[in-house]
């Protein structure tokens, strides 16, 4: 769902506010794209692995797997995304899962819907929850006024409370915070209350981003030229944002909370079984402006534009913009960079023997500085190592 009500300064995300008139002609196009799927696949050429694969992400998001019984294709969990979905009227959220259904073998155990604060009602919520949506991601960000001014976000930190309890009454048991760590005008202070009064909340999961400054979002287009809009100036040093992920992760971690993901926690059971599904590399299946799907050995991508994706299938085409097969060294590249991200690491031999390439030398750079740790045959960050990710990656893959 690519529309939003307005465009956050930190986002680098394809989306964008558009006129309401575009909501509905929107969403008959991703529930046409959902029902038509296969005949667009084939004409496209893409989906080969459909088979023992798997459904995902963005405007409608879909994940399956392969029943390991009779061979057939059951959809376990979906995550409908954005943008800000929670602006859709509760009916047409209701047709798109309605399609989902419909259109493949169902045996859904996770339904996310992605939502903002001030977007969600006690109605809303009640509509959702009779819809089959069973967990909601809410973008917090902060519990700071000031820091929620001035990244643009319309909410306030009351609106969180109230949100929450709604979601709540309306019987949605599984509901996950998100905080963004380096927001301009963030203290130590004001990020420690954040931690403390998401903590009160007893969320079933939670994620922390640290903030991203590049060319995709009008604040790192603005830090990057040195201006001082958008509170440009007022961005945390790297090494205070490093403090304020650490001082998350021992929050969580002594709230009970399991790390398993660089940017994510949660309580036991109660992982994102989506999203692991994009970390293990399972194959998935997006619907939708910007929605990405892979098989197995191919990635494409839709278009961005709502205006463009809708004029596709009006003509009876895939709105895949970008289409392509994967080499095995990208491949390997994936496999190292996402299997690194969750706690449980990657097992070295397997990824040797199945690319044919040893690893043991560059794995072993990381192990002598202390980046990496092996465990029971798996190669993982090392705790404590979380925040300087990046460059691990970077020196695995090149």
């Amino acid at each position: 769902m690519p529309f939003c009500r307005t465009k956050c300064t930190y986002c680098n995300f394809q989306t964008g506010v558009f006129p309401q008139g575009m909501y509905a002609p929107y969403v008959d196009a991703v529930v046409q794209e959902i029902w038509e799927h296969s005949a667009l696949f084939a004409a496209a050429g893409v989906a080969k692995m459909l088979g023992v694969g798997a459904v995902a992400r963005e405007a409608t998001n879909i994940a399956k797997r392969a029943d390991a019984l009779d061979g057939e294709v059951t959809v376990d969990t979906v995550y409908i995304g954005g943008g800000t979905p929670s602006m859709l009227e509760p009916g047409a959220l209701a047709r798109i899962l309605d399609a989902v259904r419909g259109s493949f073998a169902c045996a859904l155990e996770e339904v996310t819907l992605e939502a903002d604060p001030e977007t969600i009602t006690c109605e809303k919520a009640e509509a959702w929850r009779a819809a089959g949506i069973d967990r909601i991601s809410m973008g917090a960000q902060s519990f700071d006024d000031k820091e929620l001014s001035a990244a643009g976000r319309l909410h306030r930190r009351e609106d969180i409370f109230k949100a929450d309890e709604a979601l709540r009454a309306s019987g949605i048991r599984n509901i996950s915070l998100d905080l963004i760590a380096g927001l301009p005008h963030q203290t130590a202070e004001s990020w420690r209350r954040s931690v403390k009064e998401l903590l009160e909340l007893h969320p079933e999961h939670v994620s922390i981003y640290m903030l991203e400054i590049d060319e995709g979002s009008r604040l790192g287009l603005e830090v990057l030229a040195g201006g001082a809009r958008y509170s440009a100036g007022a961005i945390p040093e790297d090494d205070a944002i490093a403090d304020f992920y650490e001082h998350g992760c021992e929050q969580l971690a002594a709230a009970g909370y399991e790390h398993y993901e660089i940017s994510n926690w949660a309580r036991p059971g109660l992982r994102s079984r989506h999203n692991l599904k994009y970390w293990r590399r399972e194959p998935y299946l997006g619907f939708g402006a910007g929605a990405h799907s892979f098989d197995g050995e191919m990635r494409w991508a839709n278009a961005h534009d709502p205006a463009a994706y809708t004029a596709a299938l009006s003509s009876g085409r895939l709105p895949a913009e970008q289409i392509e097969t994967l080499t095995p060294q990208q491949s390997l590249d994936e496999e190292l960079f996402l299997g690194l991200r969750l706690a449980e690491g990657i097992r070295v031999e397997e990824l040797e023997a199945r690319y044919n390439v040893p690893l043991e030398a560059r794995v072993g750079g990381l192990l002598q500085r202390g980046l990496v740790e092996c465990c029971a045959g798996r190669v993982r960050l090392t705790p404590g190592r979380m925040a300087v990710s990046n460059e691990v990656f970077v020196e695995l893959i090149s």
